[in-house]
């Protein structure tokens, strides 16, 4: 049975059914029946439904990166979105393959720049960070330093990769300490300017504020994820950071 959490962690408390029929249904029942299609097929008819209708948003990137994790190679994908095209539309075939682009060839480009990356740190960049894919815009990687007493994770970006905007919640204490290790990154807390960071710094989240953080364009980026203990600590995943926006950081 496939674990997801999405629907609860995004709209669990605004639509709680919703949020259930999303995990536990389309997840737990449908795309776990794996004795009527596989895995790599329901992938091949998700990103075709997808494209179809223009769909190509953060949900298509994670649909791209299931399919190549589910085994879809570059050239089949290729000749997927070529042949979907006279059926849905060239347009959207085109805004596709931009993304598609981006999951099979960059990934593949970038495998030397994150050897030698992972080389130059002294904490493991650890293993894709696929159960939240779909709140990252890119690749990202997790690597488990603590997970007793408090747990510290190290979360490593590729260049251009951020998380979408989220909120550390808790009734009492809770929140995030990132402590950078490696390479550029950005920080924004909402309402105020985004901050470059270099390792060494240190950037303190109390809970209930709402932010991101990743890497920037040109660097790979690292930081420990530390989580303040707090009670009823949760963590509400939002909207993905403006593009334009995100271009224009300096």
């Amino acid at each position: 049975m496939i674990k997801q959490t999405a629907g609860r962690d995004v709209l669990g408390e605004f639509a709680p059914k919703f949020a259930q029929l999303n995990d536990d249904v389309l997840f737990g029942e449908v795309w776990s029946r794996e004795d009527k299609l596989s895995l790599r097929d329901r992938s091949l008819v998700t990103v075709v439904a997808l494209m179809s209708q223009g769909l190509v948003d953060s949900s298509f990137q994670y649909h791209l990166m299931s399919a190549k994790n589910n085994g879809i190679t570059k050239e089949e994908i290729a000749e997927i979105l070529t042949h979907a095209a006279f059926y849905a539309g060239w347009p959207k075939a085109w805004a596709a393959f931009r993304m598609a682009t981006q999951v099979w060839q960059e990934e593949n480009q970038s495998d030397d720049a994150m050897v030698r990356y992972a080389d130059a740190m002294v904490f493991p960049i650890g293993a894709p960070n696929d159960g939240f894919a779909e709140y990252f815009s890119g690749r990202s990687f997790l690597a488990p330093l603590s997970t007793s007493q408090v747990g510290i994770f190290n979360v490593t970006f590729e260049p251009g990769c951020r998380n979408n905007w989220h909120i550390h919640k808790a009734t009492k204490g809770g929140g995030q300490i990132l402590v950078c290790v490696n390479g550029r990154g950005w920080y924004q807390a909402l309402g105020k300017e985004a901050i470059a960071l270099h390792p060494g710094d240190v950037v303190n989240i109390p809970a209930g504020v709402k932010h991101w953080h990743g890497a920037a364009k040109d660097s790979w980026f690292s930081h420990l994820a530390i989580e303040v203990p707090g009670e009823n600590t949760s963590n509400e995943w939002l909207e993905p950071v403006d593009e334009a926006a995100y271009e224009n950081l300096t």
